[in-house]
């Protein structure tokens, strides 16, 4: 007795694939835009379809060809409403409809295919309201097919309509864009996907943990194919049920809970156990760069929850994910979170390159665990003086906020500090009194009553030629209304003189004459003067009690930049001088 005949396996992606609008999963912007054309007759020949794989490009162009040739006993009538099939449905569902041609963009590229549609608009449909010609991956054209289809694109026959899909928008000239209407298929959202696939398995009668859908949604990332896919391959590898468990081994995922451990022994500080679990993980069957990615991923996480706490409600999240995340993001700073990132992003590239992935995976974690803890200044002050390091009575003067200034991103020794001391001027740019002329704040024409006023001017102006000379080249002699004499130094264009008087004219309304003093120049220049100023204040800086307590405390440590808080409020709109080999 023969055995009975029994038909092929269909995957999901294809046995559950939208054949009308209704079904079509996560693009309700374009169906509700559809809908409104085809209520008001408003159909356009021509339409693009773009968007990233598996979204429903495809299926959705099939569904348009069924909805322009929509046929029932009423007669001919253009629909979205397809949940009855009409005369022509069933071809062109299973892609046999002589008046609906499909053509793959990517294996025919020239132009001879192009020719062969041009020469087939001439006729007219054999049976369907329209012909309709769906071209795929449209991008992959050449220029010659593309420049070829212009002018049928552009005035096609009135029963002929064009459909193309491409997930590489910007290749598709513009000249083709913009006689099509154009509509973007967005990535299917996590909450959206996560319903459609539940439906899927309760129609299959398959059993599921929520954990294990969250991670398929997570790897789908949007696509409503590849969703499915890993789906197919998620009951197979169950043996007819989608655990958590199988999941991970599916996918080479990490145990996401494990992750959060070894991300908070990281971030704790704990080197050891740290190590201990990325071993373990990797006796597995971890991958070390996955792990880093996984890690990398988690920091983003309880970063976005941090800067946005509804970010905890993501669908696609694990249990473990949603509670722990929005914990570590109350308890954890923001300049660690960031220093994470930067740490697990640069540690990636290493271990992708390195040929022990397991060694350069370890190093990243000691690098990142070290500089995980890393105090900001403020904190660095508080502990020492609570530690008494500081003798009593010290000024212990406060650092600005501005943020971590411990070493880079991967941990390094150097650090920068800034301390604060009440000396005289230690910036490049000259000080300027508080009270500032009236012109550098309003259009009116400028009143300049000294040098200094002179170099506050040509900075209001945005001026970095005149500013610089002024600072670097120039020193001045004599200074008065309307006549200015200066010493030039060594090495400076005298051209500038000429270029001095013509900006004071242009700026003040009055002629001003600018001399060249005849005297051999002495003393220094404004910018030199500041340099003397700046080192000397760094030199005071060192023996400063809280500096020499933060160089202690970290050996290796630098004081890179002195700044006094009083003079670096002076003139905050205007821009820095330009940097010269000596202040680098």
């Amino acid at each position: 007795m023969a055995e009975p005949q029994t038909s092929p396996y269909l995957v999901l992606a294809r046995k559950y694939r939208p054949r009308d609008f209704s079904t079509l999963v996560g693009q309700d912007a374009m169906v509700q835009t559809l809908g409104n054309a085809f209520a008001q007759n408003r159909i356009h020949h021509a339409f693009i379809l773009t968007g990233v794989r598996g979204v429903g490009k495809t299926t959705t162009a099939r569904i348009l060809a069924r909805a322009f040739n929509y046929e029932d006993e009423s007669g001919r009538h253009p629909t979205l409403e397809l949940e009855t099939e009409g005369t022509h449905c069933r071809a062109i569902i299973e892609g046999r409809h002589v008046d609906v041609v499909e053509m793959d963009a990517a294996s025919n590229t020239g132009i001879g295919d192009i020719r062969e549609i041009i020469d087939s608009v001439k006729y007219g449909p054999v049976s369907a309201p329209y012909k309709v010609y769906v071209i795929d991956e449209v991008h992959m054209l050449s220029t010659a097919a593309f420049n070829g289809l212009l002018k049928t694109l552009e005035e096609p026959p009135p029963y002929v309509k064009f459909i193309f899909a491409t997930t590489e928008i910007r290749k598709v000239p513009i000249t083709i864009l913009s006689r099509c209407q154009r509509f973007d298929l967005r990535r299917i959202p996590a909450e959206v996907m996560s319903a459609y696939l539940e439906k899927i398995l309760g129609h299959e009668g398959i059993g599921f943990e929520p954990d294990a859908l969250a991670m398929i949604v997570r790897a789908g990332e949007g696509s409503a194919r590849d969703s499915l896919s890993l789906l197919d391959q998620a009951i197979a590898h169950g043996n007819g049920t989608v655990s958590a468990a199988t999941v991970k081994v599916m996918l080479g995922l990490g145990d996401r809970a494990r992750i959060i451990d070894l991300f908070e022994d990281l971030m704790g500080g704990r080197i050891a156990e740290a190590l201990t679990a990325l071993r373990e993980l990797y006796d597995l069957g971890a991958d070390p760069q996955t792990l880093l990615a996984d890690l990398a991923e988690f920091t983003h996480l309880v970063t976005r929850i941090k800067v946005v706490p509804a970010a905890a409600d993501d669908a696609s999240l694990t249990p473990d994910e949603r509670t722990r995340g929005a914990d570590l993001a109350q308890r954890l700073p923001m300049r660690a979170l960031t220093r994470a990132w930067q740490i697990l992003f640069k540690g990636n590239e290493e271990t992708a390159r390195a040929g022990n992935g397991l060694q350069a995976a370890e190093m990243t974690l000691i690098r990142l665990a070290y500089a995980a803890d890393l105090p900001s200044p403020d904190e660095v002050i508080t502990k020492l003086t609570q530690q008494g390091t500081l003798p009593t009575g010290s000024s212990n003067p406060s650092l600005p906020p501005r943020g971590p200034s411990g070493g880079a991103s991967g941990g390094a020794s150097a650090m920068r500090v800034e301390a604060m001391q009440p000396a005289p001027m230690v910036e490049a740019a000259p000080a300027v009194p508080a009270s500032r002329p009236q012109a550098m704040v309003q259009p009116a024409l400028a009143t300049v009553a000294s040098y200094k006023d002179l170099i506050a001017l040509a900075a209001a102006k945005r001026d970095v030629l005149v500013k610089l000379a002024l600072e670097s080249q120039m020193r001045p002699v004599s200074f008065e209304q309307g006549r200015i004499e200066v010493a030039l130094a060594e090495g400076a264009d005298p051209g500038m003189i000429a270029t001095l008087s013509a900006r004071l004219q242009a700026w003040t309304g009055a002629r001003w004459l600018v001399m060249v003093s005849t005297k051999a120049p002495e003393g220094l220049t404004i910018r030199q003067e500041a340099e003397q100023r700046k080192q000397a204040a760094t030199e005071a800086a060192h023996d400063d009690p809280l500096v020499k307590a933060i160089l202690e405390t970290f050996p290796g440590a630098k004081l890179v930049n002195v700044t006094v808080k009083e003079e670096a409020a002076v003139l905050p709109d205007l821009p820095p001088p330009p940097m010269e080999e000596d202040d680098e």
